[in-house]
Order: C-alpha cells, then structure tokens, then sequence
C-alpha cells in the first residue's frame, strides 16, 4: 500500500532501507532510490519496467557535491550549473568509479541535476546519498506531475509518494552532455535552446 505523506522523515527512513520514494520536482515526479543501493537501482528499473541500457539521472542538492560524483567538470558545464541549477538543467559528466554502472548502463559518464524544488530539496539535504530518480512512470508512459498520477501508476509497487503538489513545468529537464569540452544537446526539455 503506497501513502502519500509529506513526512520527509519517513522518505528518508525508507530511501535508508534500501527502498524507493516518489519524489516532486519542478519538472515531473520522480522514482528515487539511494545511488549506492544496488536493491534500491534495481527495484527503480523494476517497477519502471524500464530496460538496463536506459541510464538514470543522478539528484544532489548542491553543487559542491558534484566534486564526489565526477571526473571531469569543464568550465562550460560549471557555467551552466552555476547559471540553471538548482532547475531543469541535467549535466552528463565523466563519472568517478563510485558511481554504480547500473545507473549509467555501464557507460563512462554520469547524469546529474539539482532539482528545483523546496520538498525534495530538503530531502536531499538531509539524506546521506545522492539519490538516482527518473520519472516515476511506467517505461513509455506520460510522465507524472502530480502525487495522484504516481500513484495511479504505481499503487502497490512503491512504499511511499512525498507530497510536493503540482509539478511547475510538467515537462523533463533538458539534458546537455561534453564532447571535447563543447555542450551537446541530448535531450530538449523544460529550458529552451536559447
């Protein structure tokens, strides 16, 4: 039975234990589970119904964390954190080899965000992990922006949906990876090109 709480408390009791939360962003709601939990990662995939080569994103809440997560972070990519973050922006970064392949299909770089959210933003302060997140909808379904949407998905697969309201932009993060130190655009999401 899945309840829907805005007890961050008990989200971080469960994340802590190995399990997912459904968590509210300014883009979608999304399936959160502890990076370093292999029971946790797999359960994401699991419920999602979402295939092992489809990498996830990565969520911490500040910048400073990013030094423990990637290799790599060139001057372009800390000009855009610094400009978009925390928001919809999503960076792909070379990874350290902390980062579980199972979050990144096994590739050599890492997706990662700051959600701009007052909710999960606290939580993420107060949890010990970052936490990896993708949509918290099925693979191939629309993505979530409300609390009752996540549990119309999911009602007897995940423990708990933290209450953060409606979703602002009800559209994914728009993603941009490095080629040669240059931003590439993956993925075009909530903010625009320009």
């Amino acid at each position: 039975m899945t309840i829907i709480s805005n007890d961050i408390a008990k989200a971080i009791e469960i994340l802590n234990n190995e399990d997912v939360v459904a968590i509210p962003t300014e883009t979608v709601y999304g399936l959160a589970g502890n990076i370093y939990s292999e029971k946790a990662i797999r359960k994401i995939f699991e419920v999602k119904q979402r295939p092992f080569f489809n990498p996830l994103i990565v969520h911490i809440h500040t910048i400073e964390q990013i030094e423990e997560l990637v290799s790599e972070f060139p001057a372009k990519a800390r000009k855009l954190a610094a400009t978009f973050w925390p928001g919809s922006l999503t960076l792909i970064l070379k990874k350290k080899s902390n980062i579980p392949d199972l979050i990144t299909a096994g590739k050599d770089a890492v997706a990662i965000r700051i959600p701009n959210h007052p909710v999960t933003l606290s939580l993420l302060k107060e949890l010990s992990c970052p936490v990896a997140a993708p949509s918290a909808n099925p693979f191939n379904r629309i993505s979530p922006t409300s609390s009752l949407h996540v549990e119309h998905y999911f009602k007897e697969t995940i423990p708990m949906i933290l209450e953060g309201g409606e979703c602002e932009n009800g559209i994914e993060s728009t993603i941009i990876g490095f080629e040669n130190n240059e931003p590439v655009l993956y993925r075009l999401g909530a903010i625009s090109i320009e």
